[in-house]
Formats: C-alpha cells, sequence, structure tokens
C-alpha cells in the first residue's frame, strides 16, 4: 500500500520552493540594477582608455619621438540649453606635429547674474582617431563652477600619438576635429536659515 500524503509536509516543500524562487529573483533584479548604475563609468572609462567613438585616450607621458608630419587640429565648442555662458576657443585651429605636445586654451564666460556650474563632454572626429588623440591635461575632468560674470581660461594639453603613422586607414588623414560641449550641473538650491525645521505658521 502506498502511504497517504502528508498535506502539512506538502505545503511547506511548496513554501520553501517559493521563497527560493523569490530570493533567486531578488538577486538578479539588484545585480541588473547595479549593472544598470556602474554602466556609465564603466563605458566612459573604456571609451577613455581605448578611444571607442572618438573619445581622446587618456595618457601619463608625452611619447618620445615627434615626427615631420604635420595635422591640422580644430577646435570646436558649443554650450548646451540652460546654461547661460559663453564658450569658444582662442585659436580655430593650428598644425600639429605628430607626437608633438600642444597646450591650447578655451575660454569661459558666466554671462548670469548668479553662480553656475558646468561640465564638459568631448569627443574627436573622425571617430577613428580617438585611438590616437592622447590628452594629458583637460578641464573636462572636473566640474567648473563661475560666479557671475568670471571669465576663466582653460588650458589642454593633447598629443597625436605617432602609432597612428603605422594604421593605414590614416594615411590620408590631414585633419582632426577636437569638440567640446558644455553642460549645465544642476545644484541643489540653498536652503534658508530656519526653514528646514519651520512648522506651519498659525495666526491669532
Amino acid at each position: 500500500m502506498t502511504a497517504p500524503n502528508n498535506p502539512s509536509r506538502t505545503t511547506e516543500r511548496g513554501r520553501r520552493r517559493d521563497l527560493v524562487v523569490a530570493a533567486s529573483c531578488g538577486l538578479v533584479a539588484a545585480g541588473m540594477v547595479g549593472m544598470a548604475y556602474a554602466a556609465v563609468p564603466l563605458y566612459d572609462w573604456f571609451c577613455r582608455t581605448t578611444g571607442f567613438g572618438g573619445t581622446p585616450i587618456l595618457a601619463a607621458a608625452a611619447p618620445d619621438n615627434v615626427l615631420d608630419r604635420k595635422i591640422t587640429v580644430r577646435f570646436d565648442a558649443n554650450v548646451a540649453a540652460g546654461l547661460p555662458w559663453r564658450f569658444v576657443p582662442e585659436q580655430n585651429s593650428i598644425a600639429v606635429k605628430i607626437g608633438d605636445v600642444i597646450t591650447v586654451n578655451y575660454l569661459v564666460v558666466n554671462e548670469s547674474a548668479r553662480e553656475t556650474v558646468g561640465n564638459a563632454s568631448y569627443n574627436v572626429s573622425p571617430p577613428t582617431v580617438g585611438a590616437y588623440f592622447s590628452k594629458i591635461n583637460c578641464f573636462c575632468f572636473t566640474e567648473q563652477r563661475l560666479k557671475p560674470g568670471e571669465k576663466r581660461e582653460m588650458p589642454v594639453v593633447f598629443f597625436i600619438d605617432p602609432k597612428i603613422v603605422q594604421d593605414s586607414e590614416h594615411d590620408d588623414l590631414n585633419t582632426i576635429t577636437l569638440s567640446y560641449t558644455m553642460y549645465r550641473v544642476r545644484q541643489s538650491e540653498p536652503q534658508t536659515v530656519g526653514s528646514a525645521n519651520a512648522g506651519p505658521r498659525t495666526t491669532k
């Protein structure tokens, strides 16, 4: 004879199974959220390291050799909507020897009557040049905070990696465009004194 099933034992096993499934789903969901938050900084790091998408590579030091071949580098500046700044390169273009370290300046002016904060994104074109356009120093690595009417010169130190001459795809390359766009960084509004604990006002 077959022993009858114990309903309470079956129910207990079902509850345990449901708990395991729920816990697994929770872990998967948490992992997906974590990956979503990590995706942006990881993608940014990947682009800066590889030059993917026309993002200039970060360099710690200058190359050992300078070649006679020159490439014209053009400088572009843009300001996104909502940021009351004037942002321009101090020169539109320059002829650069491959491997030579160059410093150029961008000028930014806060044209508003209040302190504002901005940050720059950047890329080079054609995009395939990103792997050979290296920056040693750049204002885009930090937020820029400007007081009303404040002007600021911001340097960019860069070079074109001599390895570019080994890439036949760029044999006919004679112009590179370095482009920046300034975006507004929204800051939390300052809280007035006493407003944090102020309760509703009553009148008599």
